[in-house]
């Protein structure tokens, strides 16, 4: 991915090295106590149960408490502060990758009458304080619609290189475009239709509510992997292939077994490695969001 040169956003906020805070943090719903040892368990539990605060918010009512997994601080030269631009690379990185989300979106948003009002992205260390409650490294990059940020520990991408298996920086890029993906939703109205319907579901009902949350985010990061290239032509030989494999990795049949060795389809809440590879190449076929309706197919 030929990412170095291009435009940076000014919409990152870099809080690394802040105090986020003690104290608090997500809680589960449905009685899933977690018993979980390092960072790493932590980081699988995260991906299977719902990164994304809207997920976890909707599903709350009691179980246990997300780890307060402290992440190594990130302190160095390219720290400056909220409102200056990070230069170290990784932070150069997804600077870059949300501002061609926020061409391509602007454009998109355009075509349809609309316009689109981009996310901030908050680098992190650790934990952080949100709208959406307290967020942890442990919990994986999530987007929380009451502050309308995507938040990110930038320690999670050595883990999914390292440990998850999904090396590359068009894997990175696609963790991104999908929180971005989530964004889109809450401009769209999605958001809140499916909290409302959320709340009238069992467990079950709202965790398969959740999985057409997340293949359609999925189905958007596909949208805008399509209409980048178109603009720039920046991808390389194997970045799909990254992004396809990251899916893959983070599918929630995967992540069970890897963690427990069961799987359990009516505890997914992100869908199986095959559906979440199956919509983003769905969104990057022809980078159309009516391809992107999960909400209306019974075949996901």
């Amino acid at each position: 991915m030929k990412w170095e040169g291009q435009r940076e956003s000014d919409n990152v906020e870099d809080m690394r090295g802040s105090d986020g805070g003690g104290g608090g943090g997500f809680s589960f719903g449905g009685g899933r106590g977690l018993s979980l040892g390092g960072v790493v368990v932590a980081l699988v539990a995260g991906w299977i149960f719902g990164i994304n605060p809207m997920t976890l918010l909707g599903l709350t009512g009691g179980g246990g408490q997300v780890p307060h997994t402290q992440a190594p601080r990130q302190q160095g030269p390219g720290q400056a502060g909220p409102h200056s631009k990070p230069q170290d690379a990784g932070a150069k990185f997804v600077s870059v990758v949300l501002a061609d989300t926020e061409d391509v979106w602007g454009r998109v948003f355009q075509a349809a009458g609309q316009t689109y009002q981009a996310p901030r992205l908050v680098l992190f260390s650790g934990r952080t304080q949100t709208a959406c409650g307290r967020g942890a490294a442990a919990m994986g990059p999530f987007y929380c619609p009451g502050d309308s940020k995507v938040y990110i520990d930038l320690s999670f991408y050595q883990t999914l290189r390292d440990r998850l298996g999904a090396p590359g920086d068009f894997a990175q890029a696609y963790v991104i475009a999908h929180e971005v993906g989530h964004h889109v939703q809450h401009l769209l109205g999605v958001t809140d239709k499916v909290e409302a319907l959320r709340r009238r579901q069992s467990e079950r009902e709202a965790n398969a509510t959740s999985v057409r949350v997340e293949l359609q985010a999925d189905c958007l990061a596909g949208v805008w992997a399509y209409h980048s290239q178109q603009s720039k032509g920046w991808l390389e030989a194997g970045d799909i292939e990254e992004a396809l494999n990251a899916a893959s990795q983070i599918g929630d049949d995967t992540l069970q077994r890897r963690s427990s060795g069961d799987v359990v389809p009516e505890s997914f809440t992100h869908g199986t490695s095959e559906q979440r590879q199956r919509w983003f190449k769905r969104g990057l076929a022809q980078g159309s969001i009516k391809d992107c309706d999960t909400f209306q197919t019974r075949s996901l």
